[in-house]
């Protein structure tokens, strides 16, 4: 008997970006309950064995061109292979807007609301004429990508999987999504991401990163740092004038915007701007303290991986990790993620209290273990199989109901 067909449509797939390392994690733990069909421009970081991967070709240019070619390219190349290979999907999933027939989404960003969120930043008389083309290509993005989302999210054949509670209310405000949707929260790999392999690793990872004896090292780690409150974290190092501080910095962004805040707050030499690597628990391993006050964050991975490896982590309500915390047990969670003077109390009071610390970052790791890519992976199984009902013509809540163990 044929394993039920489905068809991934995302533009890449690896294990070093958050949505889709997810996808990864997901598919790789599935292959023997389906038979997977990728249809990607790259993929990476997936045993090609086991799954059929259909490669899209993209092209270069503006990403808006990009986007709308990689759109069309993935609905052509799927109707090809239905119409002359035979090659027909029980299931279309897509994390994100890449198709318009898709039976399951999951849902890692609403575009709508952060357009809502970034506006200001939009607006032509704050940059100069120069950069009027560059602003005008992310309006007209972002608006195309709202006009899918509104003729796809609405849409109650479409089986929505949230990665954090948060996502729900944006859904309803914006798309009328107002039945009851599914969270899938997170996968840990705790094999890599753990108290001991920390521990272990200390010593080295500081010595290479040539931190002084007795520095107090503050994390962050991911793209888009204005989203991830970096501001903030460095208005909150310019209150503590704590000359012990120091700041990790990870990822793929700009640090130029930044260099004037380091400078006028005193902190050149404190801020250290470093690349994503692939044993990013080398980061968590020197640093005291994970701190991110995400202005907006759907579910950040980085937080709970800080907490897998028992660090104690400061994130703000705005980010869907703090749905897995407990503020003051296992985590410290921000209220506004703009207010650095608390920000800065936070700070202080895990630098100060040696005992604290070390209880929220045990706390931390023992939360941290009930999220395992294991587990993602049958929570997938059982929404991918609801999807299917529904679009096989099965009310939502009937195809829940024939899911849920006691049907």
């Amino acid at each position: 008997m044929r394993r039920p067909r489905i068809a991934v449509v995302s533009p890449f797939i690896d294990k070093c970006h958050g949505t889709e390392r997810r996808v990864a994690e997901w598919v790789s733990r599935l292959t023997g309950d389906y038979e997977f069909h990728v249809y990607s421009e790259r993929v990476n970081d997936l045993d090609l064995s086991k799954i059929v991967w259909h490669r899209v070709h993209g092209i270069p240019g503006p990403h808006l061109i990009k986007y709308l070619w990689w759109f069309a390219a993935n609905h052509l190349q799927r109707w090809w292979d239905r119409r002359f290979r035979g090659l027909r999907a029980d299931l279309v999933y897509s994390p994100g807007i890449n198709c318009m027939d898709a039976g399951a989404i999951s849902v890692h960003i609403v575009f709508a609301e952060f357009y809502r969120q970034i506006q200001p930043e939009l607006r032509f008389r704050q940059h100069p004429v120069s950069f009027w083309p560059r602003l005008l290509h992310r309006k007209v993005y972002y608006r195309f990508i709202i006009l899918l989302e509104r003729r796809i999210y609405s849409r109650m054949d479409t089986s929505l999987i949230l990665i954090a509670r948060k996502t729900a209310e944006d859904l309803k405000r914006f798309y009328g999504r107002t039945d009851t949707l599914p969270v899938v929260y997170l996968g840990l790999d705790h094999q890599i991401f753990n108290p001991e392999a920390r521990k272990a690793l200390r010593s080295n990872a500081r010595k290479q990163l040539e931190l002084e004896e007795g520095a107090f090292v503050l994390l962050l780690i991911g793209n888009d740092w204005r989203k991830k409150g970096l501001a903030t974290i460095l208005e909150a190092l310019k209150n503590l004038k704590n000359p012990r501080l120091h700041l990790l910095v990870a990822g793929q962004d700009d640090s130029r915007p930044y260099q004037k805040q380091i400078q006028e707050y005193s902190l050149d030499g404190k801020v250290h701007f470093l690349p994503l690597r692939p044993d990013v628990i080398a980061y968590f391993a020197a640093g005291d303290v994970y701190v991110g006050p995400s202005v907006e964050d759907t579910f950040a991975q980085p937080p709970a991986e800080a907490m897998a490896c028992g660090l104690p982590v400061i994130t703000s309500v705005t980010n869907g990790t703090s749905e897995v915390m407990t503020d003051g047990v296992d985590g410290l969670i921000l209220e506004d993620p703009t207010d650095a003077e608390e920000l800065a109390r936070l700070i202080r009071r895990l630098y100060e209290d040696a005992e604290f610390r070390r209880c929220l970052g045990e706390n931390a790791a023992r939360t941290a273990q009930q999220y395992t890519w294991e587990n993602n992976a049958a929570e997938m199984r059982a929404l991918f199989e609801q999807a299917r009902r529904v679009r096989d013509g099965a009310s939502p809540a009937v195809a829940a109901r024939l899911q849920s163990p006691k049907a």
